[in-house]
């Protein structure tokens, strides 16, 4: 039996513990398509790491930026699969990707200060920015997500502190290479701009591609940008609330973990969160990769059967687990997704401006991170609608 077949799915526990938009907050007859979180049980590797260390009985504080073994982990994972070299004194252990990008947020931005975010992008960019009192300037995108430079510049005022990045970018799906990512610090440099560069998505690629971090395409990029990375999407460990924080210019870094507030216990990440980590990218990276050919499987399945529909024009993601495709009959996202609820019993995320912004518009996003079965269900009621 593969890892990833329809029965190792156990919906009732599901039902139980799938918050956020899925399972246990959808009726019973509803298939939730909705966030980015896998269906399907965790590593046996991950467990057997928790259940090891709880064995002995202690739970103590342990390094206030992490434990050394969790910092050397990251930072291999980086040397190893993204093209980017970052020593462990490089890396801070966080509660979770979204508060590591909090974190740069409110160190790098002062009130009134500008960051530049792309349109559309996960709603998190611009919450964070709201939430530090910053002000977020939106760059459109096209729906395949190719970054125009040009159109960036125009973006840049004497107030912009940052660029925020999404690679790859949530929701259309766009891996960006090297030569962008090169092109993207060139910009930077010339205007005196850090760049955040949201990493959660960086393990989840098609068709062969490799990965770039954007901190290793220059000096410059190495010393002026901070690389958030999670577990949440390669893993399937969201409720560990786990993730990392990295740079690699080392007086910033130190400055960054000192206010980060680890140090005075006011922030922080479990000791067990991070050996689950650890044990995901020393001991379960089969089980990643199996997973990502499972979910080129699905892409693959979702853009055949909506292609030609009529009804959604679909995207072809190169990474992430996550359609965005446009639609086409006319109605809003937000109808389209109700009429779905209640008639396909389908939960699917609207294009909606709160959660992606203005450019998200006639689009919704379908995430693919479950079996072939409950897919390709999902998917046949959601053409149901054109009968």
């Amino acid at each position: 039996m593969s890892l990833f077949d329809h029965s190792s799915i156990q919906i009732d526990v599901l039902r139980s513990r799938a918050h956020n938009g899925r399972w246990a907050v959808v009726p019973p007859d509803v298939i939730p398509l909705t966030a980015a979180d896998p269906d399907f049980p965790v590593a046996l590797e991950i467990r057997k790491a928790m259940q090891d260390y709880l064995e002995s009985g202690y739970l103590n504080y342990g390094p206030f930026s992490g434990l050394d073994s969790f910092k050397n982990s990251v930072a291999r994972h980086y040397s190893l699969r993204k093209s980017c070299h970052f020593d462990p004194q490089d890396v801070l252990a966080v509660n979770s990707a979204a508060m590591g990008m909090y974190l740069v947020a409110r160190y790098l931005l002062k009130p009134g200060e500008e960051a530049i975010i792309f349109d559309p992008v996960d709603f998190l960019f611009k919450k964070t920015l709201d939430t530090v009192g910053a002000h977020a300037v939106l760059c459109q995108l096209p729906q395949d997500g190719t970054l125009d430079l040009d159109a960036l510049e125009l973006c840049i005022t004497p107030r912009t502190r940052m660029i925020s990045l999404c690679n790859p970018h949530n929701p259309l799906g766009k891996v960006y290479d090297k030569a962008t990512l090169f092109n993207l610090a060139q910009l930077a440099e010339k205007h005196g701009l850090w760049v955040m560069s949201d990493e959660i998505w960086s393990d989840i690629l098609y068709d062969g591609r490799s990965y770039h971090s954007y901190a290793g395409v220059s000096d410059y990029a190495a010393l002026h940008s901070f690389t958030v990375y999670g577990f949440s999407k390669t893993f399937g460990l969201a409720g560990l609330r786990i993730g990392a924080v990295m740079c690699k210019n080392a007086p910033v870094m130190q400055d960054f973990i000192e206010y980060s507030q680890v140090n005075s216990t006011i922030e922080g990440v479990s000791t067990l969160s991070q050996v689950g980590a650890e044990a995901a990218l020393d001991e379960a990276w089969y089980w990643a990769e199996s997973f990502v050919k499972h979910l080129q499987n699905n892409r693959d399945l979702a853009v055949r059967l909506l292609q030609n529909s009529g009804l959604l024009a679909p995207n072809n993601p190169e990474g992430t687990y996550v359609l965005f495709p446009k639609i086409l009959n006319g109605q809003s996202s937000i109808d389209f997704t109700q009429q779905l609820l209640e008639k396909a019993k389908v939960a699917i995320v609207p294009g909606a401006e709160r959660w992606f912004g203005p450019g998200a518009d006639g689009h919704v996003r379908i995430c693919f991170s479950t079996s072939r079965e409950i897919l390709e269900e999902g998917l046949h009621r959601i053409l149901s609608q054109l009968d």
